[in-house]
């Protein structure tokens, strides 16, 4: 299991990071606190908000969608 840190500081960010996602064939879990959404959700994302570090789990890899959390990793 893959668990990164990511930041996404507005809509079209989010917008980019959830299609990025929604290609992907396996689970990705985004999580803030105790909140756990689906990643591929935009509303979901939206729901645990902007400016804020969050959390992504995934099992599988896939270079188009590693190439998105690396442009918004959080050392």
């Amino acid at each position: 299991m893959m668990e990164r840190k990511i930041k996404l500081s507005d809509t079209e960010q989010v917008k980019e990071f959830v299609q990025a996602a929604g290609r992907c064939d396996f689970d990705i879990d985004a999580s803030y606190n105790r909140a756990v959404i689906d990643a591929k959700s935009f509303l979901g994302m939206l729901y645990l908000g902007i400016s804020k570090e969050l959390t992504i789990r995934y099992g599988e890899t896939d270079p188009c969608f590693e190439n998105v959390v690396k442009k918004y990793a959080v050392c």
